[in-house]
């Protein structure tokens, strides 16, 4: 893997180490810092908080990363944390390593501490913090007692009592009797491996105590050291030769982060065929430990109930796993939801988008799914979709704009201009008094508007004002990727509790997803997220896109969205919008586009449920921001002309 991508997954591990290696408190994702001691004492509230890929401690500032975590807790160099941190995680970078480990830290994994561990279990007795564990249990671990315990990579750091508990001849945890920090010395090892070769029914558990308390209640286990080792738990696990007889019980802890690795578990075990069952005998407690110190008498009878009963955990997993198959893809169970789908949808209607030949053609207009507009630059797709949604809005129903490169008051203005050009027309006014965009947003013009100009504006804001309060505009500017829209139209229906349209202008200036990938894989990524935000909320999402020079004098086709990435395939509906007679002889698209109005195909390239081919003519009042759909088109001649009181080319 590239080095700057590993370094940033790498980060994502922050919360996995954390919840190994610091001691949790009160408090979402908050721990005791180890840099200044919050969180020790009596109200045990930690400041030090962990979010997506740093940390940040409240009260004494201390931020970072997970390698200023790992610089601090294990003292490793910081020319070599990157490469530890890799090994640790089981990523490769650029296929090294193992090799770029300095003398020293392979060194220090190679220390042999099984002196150590003797000279340490000759005092456990001198501590009463057994963690509800026997003895016999203990010593048979060789778990040791240390009283000024100090971490071998942090030399400097102040000495601190503490259980020493053997992982390997080479590694080993130790666990502050004073406290609840945990320190791992050496390479990561699966705690009781052995156990792996020939244990008829073997619990698989978090951690070291953990494993040592189902050990202690007759059971036997393996402690994976952690929630983020079940990667290294297979790699051991698949090295060892097992009967085909040896069957697993599941018990991680009960939490987050628990929850996670048991997935990660079950995913291996499946991968491997191997028989296993989910249980866990701690009840509502956390852990296995917490489980044995409330009352080993029931632990123990839970930890017996699931050896004894492995085969109908077994048989229940299977059970479970293949009733949750169903329930997701099985026809026969979906045919049920389908057709309860058909009757609480049997109300819900199309929202129209106020153009009546385009709502022919959609069969009434937007239903859910995802629907494209294209076309080449200056050919009113914005305004075109705009004027869509305050149609929309008209209705009463939301619609949520997400504007990339224009304005929140350049789309207010937009509508505004609109408005005073209908208000003209309708009114048979002087056409002249009707405002562009920059004549309703430049405010020095205002004194020199007559009373019949200002009265205009006013009218027009009025009536936007009107269907404002269904019209909500998010902008954005080169900070707004498809993951974002989704966040924020998830907010946007908590809040308003009612889906609304969703609008995007436009799909080329949407942020890549990633800065590595290129622009058709990230454009692909845009469409298929944007077409999945469609399908679970069931709302229509409408997206622009920008055809290239090359289509300027070609009919508008399918081809030309093929530069839009997955959206040929992934769209619902495809809209392309061109000048009226692209593709002719001696069409000039210069004298085109010079035309008042400009006169515009809008042509139904892609209807999955319904009609394609068809065009609907448009006069497009370019200087207004207005659409007015031709009373006879191609695919619209006999419809009845709409009461209009005068045709707009004559009014210019």
């Amino acid at each position: 893997m590239e080095f700057e991508r590993a370094v940033q997954e790498l980060k994502g591990h922050i919360k996995d180490y954390a919840d190994e290696m610091l001691t949790k408190s009160k408090g979402k994702d908050q721990y005791e810092c180890i840099f200044c001691g919050s969180g020790t004492g009596s109200n045990g509230t930690g400041a030090l908080t962990v979010y997506e890929n740093n940390f940040y401690c409240f009260s004494c500032q201390q931020k970072g990363d997970i390698f200023d975590l790992i610089q601090q807790v294990e003292g490793i160099d910081k020319k070599q944390v990157v490469q530890y941190t890799a090994q640790k995680y089981g990523i490769s970078i650029d296929g090294k390593t193992d090799n770029n480990k300095s003398d020293r830290t392979k060194k220090e994994e190679n220390i042999d501490y099984t002196t150590f561990f003797r000279e340490c279990n000759k005092h456990l007795q001198d501590t009463d913090y057994h963690r509800g564990i026997s003895l016999d249990t203990l010593n048979r671990f060789l778990v040791g007692y240390v009283p000024q315990w100090t971490n071998p990579k942090s030399p400097k750091a102040p000495p601190t009592p503490c259980l020493i508990v053997p992982t390997s001849r080479t590694s080993y945890l130790a666990r502050a009797t004073d406290s609840n920090n945990k320190r791992k010395v050496g390479k990561t090892h699966i705690f009781n491996s052995k156990a792996l070769n020939n244990t008829p029914v073997l619990y698989i558990v978090e951690g070291e105590i953990d494993a040592l308390s189902v050990i202690d209640v007759g059971g036997n286990a393996v402690g994976l050291g952690g929630v983020s080792n079940v990667k290294h738990f297979f790699e051991v696990f698949d090295q060892i030769e097992r009967t085909k007889e040896q069957k697993f019980i599941i018990s991680l802890d009960n939490d987050e982060a628990g929850e996670k690795a048991k997935n990660a578990l079950i995913e291996g075990f499946d991968e491997r065929n191997i028989s296993f069952g989910v249980y866990n005998p701690c009840g509502n407690h956390k852990d296995s430990n917490e489980a044995l110190n409330a009352g080993r008498e029931e632990f123990q009878k839970a930890v017996l109930h699931g050896i004894e009963n492995i085969d109908n955990l077994i048989e229940e997993y299977n059970k479970n796993a293949s009733l949750d198959y169903d329930n997701k893809f099985c026809a026969e169970v979906l045919l049920n939801d389908f057709i309860g789908g058909i009757a609480e949808n049997v109300n819900i209607e199309a929202v129209p988008t106020g153009f009546k030949a385009l709502d022919d053609i959609l069969d009434g207009g937007f239903y859910e799914g995802l629907y494209g507009i294209g076309a080449i630059s200056s050919l009113g797709k914005t305004t075109f979709a705009l004027q869509i949604a305050d149609q929309i809005a008209e209705y009463g129903h939301p619609v949520l704009i997400f504007s990339l490169e224009m304005s929140k008051n350049e789309l207010i203005a937009k509508s505004i201009s609109r408005n005073t050009f209908k208000r003209v027309i309708a009114t048979r006014g002087d056409v002249s008094n009707a405002k562009t965009i920059r004549g309703i947003m430049t405010g020095k013009k205002y004194r020199f508007y007559n009373q019949t100009e200002r009265e205009l504006i006013k009218s027009a804001t009025y009536d936007y004002k009107d269907i404002a309060k269904n019209i909500f505009i998010r902008e954005g500017m080169g900070n707004v990727g498809a993951d974002t829209i989704v966040e924020q139209v998830k907010e946007h229906i908590k809040k308003k509790k009612k889906p609304p349209v969703v609008i995007v202008d436009y799909l080329q200036i949407l942020m890549p997803h990633s800065e590595k990938g290129t622009d058709k894989a990230n454009t692909d990524y845009s469409i298929l997220t944007l077409k999945r935000l469609s399908r679970d909320y069931k709302i229509p999402v409408i997206v622009i896109s920008s055809f290239n020079r090359e289509n300027y004098s070609n009919r508008v086709s399918m081809q030309a969205f093929k530069e839009s990435g997955a959206i040929e395939y992934s769209a619902d509906v495809l809209i392309g919008l061109q000048l009226m007679g692209t593709g002719e002889k001696d069409f000039d698209v210069d004298e085109a586009k010079s035309r008042n109005p400009r006169e515009i195909e809008a042509i139904v390239l892609k209807n999955r449920n319904g009609r394609t081919g068809g065009k609907i003519g448009y006069k497009y009042y370019s200087m207004f921001n207005y659409f007015e759909e031709l009373e006879e088109t191609p695919t619209n001649s006999k419809r009845k002309k709409p009461d209009k009181p005068v045709k707009r080319d004559e009014m210019l």
